[in-house]
């Protein structure tokens, strides 16, 4: 928290000479005064001052009369120019206050987590502060003007839409796979942690992570459905019809973004439930392995299952109580995990007490046991009846249920993080408060005037504004969430590494949905033009791509992440074919 509060803090200090650079640009006017024709006349006796004057009001009038065409200052007073080099100078200083703006809004996110935890403010404000910059400047990019110049600058918020979610799908993405790799192990497939001995190997070395990983892959690749839908009907040849699909596309945005919340909200309470259900398979397993090794034909005879019943009787007298069942837990040492014995004594009382008097006899005990080869026969792959392959499919559920519970991956507490709790709960909670509200006006303030001065460069180079809006503002306003996002995957462990790929996901499924909801309100309530077939077509691809690769597997070699890093000029060059080649738009 230290080297964040000091990082932000060194922000603040470069970012407040550059707002004072801004005021005194603003302040500094020019104006032409017309001078007389004759003046340009000379008769030889005029001095080297009138010619400096007269060479001098040239220049004004050219500076003026190139202003006055195109050059319309933001808010009234914040700097503007029609050169090339001006307004590079404006969308590097405007650029770096949106990402000044996303780096507080970042780390009062991060301070306002630790305080109240996930739940309600990890999954539903943390989402969506995120993608809050990307959000402003796709609004500003629509709302101001007339409707020609909204149709004109939306495509800049259309850039910035398919330049974050490519840009976090591709070079972030291949770059975290990069620093984050490690040893891979060839027999389970996966990496250790903070081991990287086989340095560049493309298929030795990579990353692994755990199956929520998977899950928040599946739910971005998901959050493409908007604009299929839109795109798809785009194809009715009414312009009601095309409103109207504009208008459904904004409502399923809605809907999945609600979801997508709601999941958040519930994903701690979902991931605890599934893990205790993955913790109960491994008791099932470890006294069944038990059971194993009292019989040799894997058959479960009732002389065995009766003579493990008078080993965990330990007082004689035909019944089993919870005291006896925790020393069987006990006995058993779940070497893989270490969970709660009173919790598994529990569970056995819950599957083998049918009489619920909370003792077991040996009829229950013998049902029971049954009952749990059947089901670990069934998940390992087997067929009820036993047989003399009953050892065989006993491991394999045994191996699956290990597997299962390691890519649940239970979080652990990260090197120099203590369970103790914020401190001063008050000052960290004012302490959020004030950078979320400062970036949150930082990135309303500057979303416009970052818009105008990327519209303006486009003008002065001709380069269409999708392009520039595309490779820069996700610069600006991912900046943050990307060297974040590299500094964690560079811990070399499974739990960073999900954690990493999660957020990545994450924020593509908020630029999915979120943002997408937010310039199809613009386009719907502005009745704007939909003519972005190959922006969509480039979004869908990457995310599709990307998510069904990430969906199914949890281990990515090295190889992986040239893949993803090629990606990123297939969009472009994919984009300018479509649209300036074979006319698209």
């Amino acid at each position: 928290m230290r080297n964040s509060f000091s990082f932000n803090r060194r922000h603040l200090v470069l970012t407040i000479p550059i707002l004072l650079l801004l005021l005194l640009i603003t302040t500094v006017h020019s104006r032409y005064s017309p001078f007389d024709p004759s003046d340009l006349i000379s008769d030889g006796a005029h001095n080297n001052q009138s010619l400096n004057q007269t060479t001098s009001s040239l220049f004004h009038l050219a500076l003026e009369s190139s202003a006055e065409e195109t050059c319309e200052q933001t808010y009234g007073f914040l700097p503007c120019t029609t050169t090339v080099i001006g307004n590079l100078f404006l969308i590097l200083v405007y650029g770096y206050l949106m990402f000044f703006a996303a780096t507080y809004l970042s780390s009062g996110s991060e301070l306002l987590l630790q305080i109240l935890g996930p739940g309600i403010i990890g999954g539903l404000f943390l989402p969506i502060l995120g993608a809050l910059p990307d959000a402003l400047l796709i609004l500003v990019s629509g709302l101001s003007g007339s409707t020609e110049t909204a149709q004109s600058q939306v495509s800049v918020g259309m850039g910035l839409l398919a330049g974050s979610t490519v840009m976090l799908l591709t070079v972030i993405w291949g770059s975290c796979v990069v620093v984050g790799k490690c040893d891979m192990l060839e027999t389970e497939n996966s990496a250790i942690d903070r081991k990287d001995t086989k340095r560049f190997s493309l298929t030795g070395s990579g990353v692994s992570t755990d199956i929520w990983t998977c899950y928040a892959a599946r739910i971005m690749a998901i959050s493409v459905l908007p604009f299929i839908v839109v795109q798809l009907l785009q194809t009715l040849h009414s312009t009601s019809g095309r409103h109207l699909a504009v208008l459904i596309g904004l409502i399923l945005s809605l809907a999945i973004l609600i979801t997508y919340c709601l999941y958040q909200v519930f994903q701690p309470w979902i991931q605890e439930r599934k893990l205790k259900y993955t913790r109960h398979k491994l008791l099932m397993s470890g006294i069944l392995k038990h059971l194993r090794h009292l019989t040799d034909d894997g058959s479960l005879d009732e002389n065995v299952v009766e003579k493990l019943f008078r080993t965990i009787d330990e007082n004689g007298d035909g019944f089993l109580s919870a005291s006896e069942l925790k020393a069987l837990v006990i006995g058993i040492r779940f070497e893989e995990i270490d969970f709660d014995k009173d919790d598994a004594v529990s569970k056995l009382m819950k599957d083998f007490d049918t009489s619920h008097d909370n003792q077991i006899d040996k009829v229950e005990f013998s049902n029971g046991i049954q009952k749990w080869l059947d089901e670990a026969m069934r998940l390992g792959g087997g067929s009820p009846d036993p047989g003399p392959r009953t050892h065989k499919y006993l491991d394999n559920f045994h191996d699956k249920t290990k597997k299962a519970h390691a890519l649940l991956r239970p979080q652990e507490p990260e090197e120099g993080q203590s369970d103790e709790g914020v401190k001063s709960p008050r000052w960290t909670s004012f302490k959020a408060s004030l950078m979320l509200l400062a970036g949150a006006v930082i990135a309303a303030a500057f979303a416009d005037p970052l818009v105008d001065a990327v519209d303006n460069f486009s003008d002065a180079t001709s380069i269409p504004t999708f392009f520039i809006s595309f490779i820069a503002l996700p610069l600006a306003t991912n900046s943050s969430e990307a060297v974040s996002a590299i500094i964690f995957a560079s811990r070399k462990k499974v739990t960073t590494a999900s954690l990493t790929f999660s957020e990545l996901y994450g924020a593509v499924t908020m630029n999915n949905v979120l943002c997408l909801a937010v310039f199809l309100a613009l386009v719907y309530f502005r009745e704007l033009t939909w003519d972005f077939s190959a922006e969509v077509l480039v979004i869908c691809i990457v995310c599709i791509v990307m998510g069904a690769f990430a969906s199914f597997r949890t281990t990515f070699p090295l190889w992986t992440s040239f893949l993803a890093f090629f990606l990123y000029p297939f969009s472009l060059v994919l984009v300018y074919v479509l649209d300036y080649v074979l006319g698209w738009s």
